[in-house]
């Protein structure tokens, strides 16, 4: 039978340095080598018994492969903010004072910039970048329908609000960014309860259709009828999004249900899914300029202009 890997009690269930393992005798390395144990980064091991997740290789980087002064940031610090889902394959931003020297590293993606005071915070003993130059860096490193995917999530999740990010971007006005910040702010809006709503929303917003109204709520008399993801109560036009508990058959049979009662009151809903924003946006953004400018036709409705065609 082979022979069991070594399996030091030392070092079962941690994350370690593979030198510093070496140096106290602990493993070899054909030990590291080993199935006993998972290597994360350069010089930096797990016990292949542990799950990894992704705060488990933040705090890895913060704790051995950063400098002084540097923080976890971007997408990485919105998810130690429980605001993103990076997967585990994906780089760990990082923002590195200016002048720090760091070489580039497997698993991290580096920036360079000026930290300000305030700008880092610690979280569950990782220095992550605070909620605010978290937004920022986000504007400046992602497109801004992405950027604002996770600027929803940190203001649904109450972290952060739009007074505090438009003062955070005026009070650096002038420096790389701060515009990009106060765009993808005006496009921000806490109550967007799932990324792809917000990706709905903002691409809508951004092909020149007039800002809906997130998780508009339908009465009737007073009795709640319906709450919608995306609204134009102006022109009683909604659009939902179809995401993956429509699984469940059950849940399925009573959102229809309620959305049937919509129709019924003279509410137009469109559906849309992953599927058709990515192969066919175009087609869904047709659709619900459509029911807009038919709307904004009626009587009662005055905003006919703002439908472009």
């Amino acid at each position: 039978m082979p022979k069991a890997p070594r399996r030091p009690p030392q070092l079962r269930g941690r994350v370690f340095r593979g030198s510093v393992a070496i140096s106290q005798g602990l493993l070899t390395r054909n030990d590291l080598r080993s199935s006993a144990w998972r290597p994360l980064f350069r010089d930096v091991y797990v016990d292949a018994r542990v799950r990894v997740t992704h705060l488990t290789r933040c705090a890895a980087v913060g704790r051995w492969l950063i400098p002084p002064g540097a923080a976890i940031a971007g997408s990485a610090a919105a998810a130690l903010y429980g605001c993103a889902t990076p997967t585990l394959s994906e780089p760990v931003d990082v923002l590195v004072p200016s002048d720090a020297r760091i070489g580039p590293t497997a698993g991290l993606r580096i920036h360079h910039g000026e930290i300000d005071p305030g700008d880092t915070v610690d979280r569950a003993g990782v220095r992550v970048t605070s909620p605010a130059r978290t937004c920022w860096d986000l504007a400046r490193w992602l497109d801004v329908v992405e950027a604002v995917v996770v600027i929803d999530s940190l203001m649904a999740s109450r972290l952060i609000d739009v007074p505090t990010l438009r003062e955070y971007a005026l009070g650096r006005a002038g420096r790389r960014g701060w515009r990009a910040l106060l765009r993808a702010v005006d496009l921000a809006d806490a109550g967007a309860e799932s990324p792809q709503e917000s990706r709905t929303r903002v691409r809508l917003v951004l092909a020149g259709l007039p800002r809906s109204q997130t998780q508009w709520i339908v009465a009737d008399q007073g009795r709640f009828v319906a709450r919608l993801d995306l609204a134009w109560p102006q022109f009683k036009v909604a659009v939902e999004y179809d995401g993956l508990w429509h699984d469940d058959p059950e849940q399925f049979h009573r959102d229809r249900q309620r959305l049937n009662r919509l129709l019924g009151g003279d509410w137009i809903v469109l559906h849309v899914t992953a599927k058709r924003l990515r192969d066919d946006f175009d087609g869904f953004l047709a659709e619900v300029r459509a029911a807009l400018r038919t709307r904004s036709r009626s009587p009662g409705h005055h905003d006919r202009a703002r439908i472009r065609k």
